[in-house]
């Protein structure tokens, strides 16, 4: 069985005092690591190292939500990979629609960072989804089989071990609007056959695939039900140590009920 996936996603919000008492509040809470389920946050990169103190000997992972694929040097800006497992991450987010829509990240560039990512030790949290626009002319398959064959182009079926697909459809991203658990099952069903397909069915059935998209408490027993929903990457209701610690429980009992 494939071990459930919780990510919480801060995006660009905490200070450095709120970011710290949130990690401590989660810390707090899951104090260990669970066999069930894997847990990890993904705080600003001002805030990567007081956050990661904070979590230090929890059952809570570091991650980080971008990172370059160039080496270290004369780039201002940009944070490299050497970086980030400096820092202790365990996971960075890659792809995500937001960086594809404000900043232009492409499909060939995504693969670059995946691949700068694994080649560096840091497995990579890969998001793919599709707009409004594109589901309602019925272009989902085929936007989500051009982002998985662009942004995982060059990636080996023995590196996807070190990656979890995020399915975000992006008219479900802080709107307020969720996939219906038969929506969000189909995307990932489908997701896992173009797996099976690209690369073999062992890595199809090792692949997690989590939902991201207003997941919420109240939501989120019957997303993570699914058969093929593996989790969730979480935006705004990781931003309150409680919600986002219902939504790890809420896994918790699919495997434990």
């Amino acid at each position: 069985m494939r071990r459930k996936f919780v990510a919480g996603n801060w995006k660009m919000n905490t200070l450095g005092q709120s970011a710290a008492e949130l990690a401590r509040a989660l810390a707090q809470a899951w104090p260990r690591a669970k066999p069930q389920v894997e847990v990890a946050v993904c705080p600003p990169f001002p805030y990567l190292a007081s956050v990661g103190a904070a979590l230090a000997g929890s059952g809570i992972e570091l991650g980080a939500q971008n990172v370059s694929h160039e080496k270290p040097g004369a780039l201002t800006g940009e944070i490299a990979i050497e970086m980030l497992r400096d820092l202790g991450c365990r996971w960075v987010i890659l792809g995500h629609s937001e960086r594809r829509r404000l900043m232009g990240e492409t499909d060939a560039l995504i693969s670059k960072k995946v691949t700068a990512a694994l080649a560096g030790g840091v497995p990579a949290i890969l998001c793919v989804g599709e707009t409004l626009a594109q589901r309602e002319a019925g272009q989902t398959w085929a936007v989500l089989d051009a982002q998985m064959q662009g942004s995982l182009a060059g990636v080996e079926a023995v590196a996807m071990n070190d990656v979890v697909i995020a399915y975000e459809p992006v008219w479900a991203i802080g709107t307020g609007v969720t996939a219906t658990t038969a929506q969000a099952q189909s995307a990932h069903a489908h997701l896992r056959r173009w797996l099976s397909i690209r690369y073999n069915p062992d890595v199809a059935g090792q692949t997690r695939i989590l939902y991201g998209g207003s997941v919420k408490p109240d939501n989120a027993q019957s997303l993570l039900g699914q058969p093929d929903v593996d989790g969730a990457l979480v935006g705004g209701a990781s931003l309150k140590a409680a919600d986002f610690l219902a939504i790890v429980r809420a896994a918790e009992s699919i495997i434990n009920p």
